[in-house]
């Protein structure tokens, strides 16, 4: 029934819409767009993913575990300089870059405490420089 769809979005419970708008723009790089009210009173924030999946926050009790987990594919490699450049930024690391299925994969954590992933096959470099 569902094998044949896309996913279009991923959706987060935050405590603090400000602070989540500031770290995935800032520290994660995501295009994150502030919307409008959600029926109760609030903005929420929407960003687009590469291929175009949509990351949507809204502010309602959070904590880690009611939430998905966001996985980005590193096509280009590069994840042991990316887990480094988000750990100079003061960013939680949950799980240092690690052997995964195929390939290598790491998390962090953002400010609810909610995990990110990322994971690059095998064949693309660790290091980018």
């Amino acid at each position: 029934m569902l094998g044949q769809c896309k996913i279009g979005s991923i959706c987060y419970y935050v405590s603090d819409i400000a602070k989540t708008e500031s770290f995935y723009r800032d520290v994660i790089g995501l295009d994150v767009q502030r919307m409008g009210d959600d029926g109760e009173g609030n903005d929420w924030l929407m960003a687009k993913t590469a291929n175009d999946i949509e990351v949507i926050f809204f502010q309602l009790e959070s904590r880690p575990g009611n939430s998905p987990i966001i996985v980005f594919d590193l096509a280009e490699g590069g994840i042991d300089d990316i887990v480094a450049e988000l750990a100079e930024k003061g960013v939680t690391i949950v799980t240092p870059v690690s052997h995964a299925p195929g390939g290598w994969s790491a998390d962090v954590a953002d400010p609810d405490g909610h995990a990110i992933s990322m994971y690059q096959t095998e064949e693309v470099p660790r290091k980018r420089g």
